[in-house]
C-alpha cells in the first residue's frame, strides 16, 4: 500500500494535454486524482467540479492530473460532452500506472477511485480511496493541501489562515 512518506511512482503516459510525466513536476505539488470510468455518473460530478476550483490549486502552486484506465479518444470525447475541462486527463490504457499506484481492480479492468498529493521532491504526501460509487470532497482535498503547505501540525477542521499547532 502507498502510504504518505512514500516516492510516488513515475510515469510516462499519454493525456488530452500531451505525453505528461510526473516527474516532468518535480518542484511542484501535483494532485493526481483517479477515476473509475468516463462517461459514468460520480464521476461526471468530480471532472466538472476539479475544474471548477483549478485555480484554487494553481494559487497554491498545485498542478492537478486525473487519469483512469480509459483511452485519450474516450477522453476527449467525454470532455467534449462535460463543456470542457482546463487540466489533463491521462490514459493508462494498459493499467500499469494505477497498478503502480495500488489502486487498479483487477477483475474490473478499472482504477478505484483514488486521490494522492505529492509534494515537490515526488513523495506522496496525502492519499485517499473509495469506493467508487463515493464522490470526493474536492475542498478538503484543497484543505489538505494548504495544511501541508503550512509548515505546522493542523488541528482538526484548521482552515487556510488559521493559527497552527
Amino acid at each position: 500500500m502507498l502510504i504518505p512518506g512514500m516516492t510516488a511512482p513515475d510515469f510516462n503516459l499519454s493525456s488530452t494535454k500531451g505525453d505528461i510525466k510526473l516527474s516532468d513536476y518535480k518542484g511542484k505539488w501535483v494532485v493526481l486524482f483517479f477515476y473509475p470510468q468516463d462517461f459514468s455518473g460520480v464521476c461526471s460530478t468530480e471532472i466538472p467540479e476539479f475544474n471548477k476550483k483549478l485555480n484554487d490549486f494553481k494559487a497554491l502552486d498545485a498542478e492537478v492530473l486525473g487519469a483512469n484506465t480509459d483511452s485519450v479518444y474516450s477522453h476527449e470525447a467525454w470532455i467534449k460532452e462535460l463543456g470542457g475541462i482546463d487540466y489533463p486527463l491521462i490514459s493508462d490504457y494498459n493499467k500499469t500506472m494505477a497498478e503502480s499506484y495500488e489502486i487498479l481492480l483487477k477483475d474490473a479492468g478499472i482504477a478505484l477511485r483514488a486521490a494522492f498529493i505529492i509534494d515537490p521532491e515526488g513523495k506522496i504526501r496525502y492519499s485517499v480511496v473509495h469506493e467508487p460509487a463515493i464522490g470526493r470532497n474536492v475542498d478538503e482535498i484543497l484543505r489538505v493541501l494548504a495544511a501541508l503547505q503550512s509548515g505546522g501540525a493542523c488541528p482538526v477542521n484548521w482552515q487556510k489562515g488559521q493559527a497552527t499547532l
